[in-house]
């Protein structure tokens, strides 16, 4: 870790090797997940103890249970789906745009 993390956290230990390394989870993963600590619970488990065995730390395991504790494994997936179109129509539009202003330019002269 850089020196200046190290200045804002003067108390806190960086020990390499003992940080959560990051894994991307599709929604699936994740709904089955939130199931699996649904169950630990109810079987008497603390949440920490839960989401330690499934690796994600607390934080992650309630902001996936805010976003997907409601929604079915088909649900998520069209979610999913329609998130990526939304992202490429995004960018469909930024590039007709610039298109546009390019051609108004040309139009007027002002190149």
């Amino acid at each position: 870790m850089g020196d200046g993390i190290r200045e804002i956290f003067p108390g806190l230990l960086f020990i390499k090797g003992l940080t959560m390394s990051r894994k991307k989870h599709n929604t699936t993963q994740i709904i089955d997940k939130l199931r699996l600590v649904e169950r630990m619970v109810a079987e008497g488990n603390t949440v920490e103890e839960a989401v330690a065995k499934i690796s994600v730390s607390v934080q992650t395991y309630y902001r996936w249970k805010r976003k997907f504790d409601k929604m079915g494994k088909t649900e998520a997936k069209r979610l999913k789906n329609l998130e990526t179109e939304n992202a490429r129509l995004k960018k469909l539009v930024a590039e007709l745009s610039l298109q546009n202003d390019i051609l108004k330019e040309v139009n007027e002269g002002n190149f």
